[in-house]
């Protein structure tokens, strides 16, 4: 566990951070811009957050927290001291179950959805975008070294799951937003 007692070390004011095993990286390194991406999505969803209860917080608490778990995976390198805690299957099926669950009662689509609608739909449309932009950036990673493999298949069903969810919640409050391909020629 994490114990801060002092916010600023001034150990990053000459453009490096340490990551979870200690190495001295520049903040630009492709693994601190994707863990770093992962905490920015993280946000969005406490955005979202703020206009949801019941069920659907639930499991946007769950998320926040597995999304933590992502950051400390992806902050500690493969085969270093300290890697215990990873990303695991169960967390992966647990997206699943509930993408399933949620789509149950969802109209099929005929049209692509627009990232509007309520307003936690909307956050959590911006929040499938920025998981997608993480997920980018962990393949990106997993190209150059490896990773734990579960990482990616957690990012990517976690855009599926906020898609779902905004859908969801767009059912609840009002109607999805259909794209109208050429409506505005």
């Amino acid at each position: 566990m994490v114990r801060l007692t002092r916010i600023y070390t001034r150990g990053g004011d000459k453009g490096e951070t340490s990551l979870g095993d200690g190495s001295r990286v520049v903040k630009h390194d492709p693994r601190v811009a994707a863990y770093g991406t992962v905490d920015e999505a993280n946000a969005v969803i406490g955005l979202a957050r703020l206009h949801t209860e019941g069920a659907a917080d639930d499991m946007l608490s769950r998320i926040q927290n597995d999304l933590f778990d992502l950051g400390a995976d992806l902050c500690r390198p493969e085969g270093r001291k300290g890697g215990e805690l990873r990303i695991v299957q169960a967390q992966v099926d647990r997206l699943e179950r509930e993408i399933d669950e949620l789509n149950q009662g969802l109209e099929p689509l005929e049209s692509f959805v627009l990232p509007a609608g309520t307003a936690p739909a909307a956050w959590l449309h911006l929040a499938r975008t920025v998981v997608r932009r993480a997920e980018r950036l962990i393949t990106e990673l997993a190209a150059g070294e490896p990773l734990n493999p579960l990482a990616i298949s957690y990012v990517n069903r976690l855009s599926d799951h906020l898609f779902v969810l905004a859908r969801h919640l767009n059912e609840r409050g009002g109607k999805d937003v259909l794209w109208r391909p050429g409506a505005n020629r």
